[in-house]
């Protein structure tokens, strides 16, 4: 009976020193916290403990994951023969103004936009037609109504953008164009509350730009729908930069 005892009395003691496991947050390893996606650090269950527990193109900061920030902003933060484009350095659309099509000239390394002299529809910007060698100004109804796309964690517009909206907006005043939607969107990466405000501000940058331009603001209202709505449901950077957009909804 006393070595009956204790045996019990030592199991007791072990129960005692090893206690319950840990519940969430508190955690002795990953696998408490691996139903949430996150990892064991210092007793506690985050979000991250390294970059390496972060998707592609988000850094661990005070294990959360956090956007990187961009490589650049300007021109002159990527070197001789490079421009910033969306946040990356890239090599320069040109170097002179025979590396430019239909006539376009070559400014600080990008071609712009030619003269309103065409000889074809090609020969002109969005929005516009050649009609009697001059590139006017095209028909409401067929103004170009294709997303405007944006860079990785980016709602500035890009020079392509802005030329794009500055074409869509003489075509929109032209016609008699009627309430318009601006729907923001984003690609799969980050966390769904920062991904419904990103997608929110594309949305308004693209109808401060065109209200800017003298498209009636009252005409124009903006809903952000985050990651919910890719029109590529691929992991990819191609799908990425597709759901990086903001529609127009007529």
């Amino acid at each position: 009976m006393r070595r009956i005892s204790l045996w019990a009395g030592l199991g007791l003691a072990m129960a005692v020193l090893t206690g319950c496991p840990p519940t969430y947050p508190n955690c002795n390893d990953d696998s408490t916290c691996s139903e949430k996606g996150e990892v064991c650090v210092q007793g506690q269950c985050q979000e991250c403990a390294t970059d390496a527990n972060c998707k592609e193109g988000f850094t661990c900061q005070g294990n959360k994951c956090a956007p990187k920030p961009p490589e650049c902003t300007v021109d002159n933060q990527c070197g001789d023969g490079r421009i910033c484009e969306a946040g990356k350095c890239a090599e320069a659309q040109c170097k002179d103004d025979s590396g430019c099509p239909s006539g376009g000239k070559c400014q600080a390394g990008r071609c712009q936009v030619p003269s309103d002299t065409c000889a074809s529809n090609s020969d002109c910007g969005e929005g516009k037609e050649c009609t009697a060698g001059r590139c006017v100004t095209a028909a409401a109804d067929k103004c170009d109504w294709s997303p405007i796309r944006f860079g990785f964690n980016e709602s500035s517009l890009t020079s392509e953008a802005q030329q794009r909206l500055s074409d869509l907006a003489t075509c929109i005043k032209t016609g008699q164009q009627g309430k318009l939607t601006l729907a923001g969107h984003a690609d799969e990466r980050g966390t769904e509350e920062y991904n419904l405000q990103l997608s929110n501000r594309r949305a308004a940058a693209v109808k401060r730009y065109l209200t800017d331009l003298g498209v009636k603001s009252s005409s124009v209202t903006t809903v952000g729908y985050g990651e919910t709505r890719p029109v590529n449901t691929s992991s990819s950077e191609d799908a990425w930069s597709e759901n990086r957009r903001v529609e127009f909804q007529r």
